[in-house]
């Protein structure tokens, strides 16, 4: 009679064990879709937390959020008095051109002042639908090492980890957009022409400023203020979350 040692019957016991476990994987493999595939192995083998849900599961739900909060966030800023009526993204007046307003109002010049600020909104709502392939394209740029920390977040982790990434990039995008628009609806003319009045009153300080770069970053600004609170809703509200993704990822 042949006799096993302890060792050769745990070598033995360990050997079967992986290759059921390689036959399970196997039959997953071919079974199942690919996101799928990931999630069921995962939770075979314990790997995760204890929400179940995988790191690609999560990374198409926060995709899936950031597209959907997006085409939201076009279609709020994208219209006429997206910028002008929405009263936390409406572009005001530079804050260093603050002293040019109060001296062109002082002499009658309000009108003026007031069309300047509506074609500054009237330039960011004719840009906003082109900022949409931009995002979609950075949304696709997201790592899964970022995926959990965003998700498992605050209630705008991934805006805020979208707007820290991409801001320079979308900056140079956007700007010659703006800037056509800015040139289509009048505001470069308009602000010219405040500034040559206002430096026409005597013993006035002349000022030189980027308009451009004023324009693009309220309008940036605008469109991650949005896109925050889309974000916002998709966390908090179960209405919000109009995908069965969605409702998976987020119903937590």
């Amino acid at each position: 009679m042949r006799v096993f040692s302890a060792n050769s019957i745990k070598e033995r016991n360990m050997s079967m064990m992986i290759q059921t476990l390689t036959v399970m994987m196997v039959v997953l493999l071919t079974a199942l879709p690919a996101s799928a595939q990931l999630d069921k192995i995962l939770k075979s083998l314990g790997i995760g937390k204890e929400s179940g849900l995988s790191d690609v599961k999560i990374g198409s739900g926060l995709r899936e959020a950031l597209k959907i909060g997006t085409e939201n966030t076009v279609n709020l800023t994208g219209k006429t008095d997206g910028y002008f009526l929405n009263q936390v993204i409406k572009i005001l007046m530079p804050e260093r051109l603050r002293t040019l307003e109060k001296g062109l109002r002082a002499v009658g010049y309000g009108p003026q002042v007031d069309e300047f600020i509506l074609s500054m909104n009237r330039a960011s709502e004719q840009a906003a639908p082109f900022a949409k392939q931009i995002f979609w394209d950075a949304i696709g740029e997201i790592t899964f090492d970022d995926v959990r920390k965003i998700w498992s977040g605050h209630e705008t982790a991934a805006t805020d980890y979208f707007k820290g990434k991409t801001t320079d990039k979308l900056t140079a995008a956007f700007r010659p957009v703006v800037d056509k628009a800015m040139n289509e609806v009048g505001v470069t003319r308009q602000y010219k022409e405040l500034v040559g009045r206002y430096e026409s009153i005597p013993f006035v300080k002349k000022e030189t400023f980027d308009l451009d770069h004023y324009v693009v970053t309220k309008a940036l600004d605008g469109l991650f203020h949005v896109l925050g609170e889309e974000e916002r809703k998709i966390r908090t509200d179960p209405a919000a979350r109009i995908t069965d993704l969605l409702k998976e990822v987020f119903g937590k």
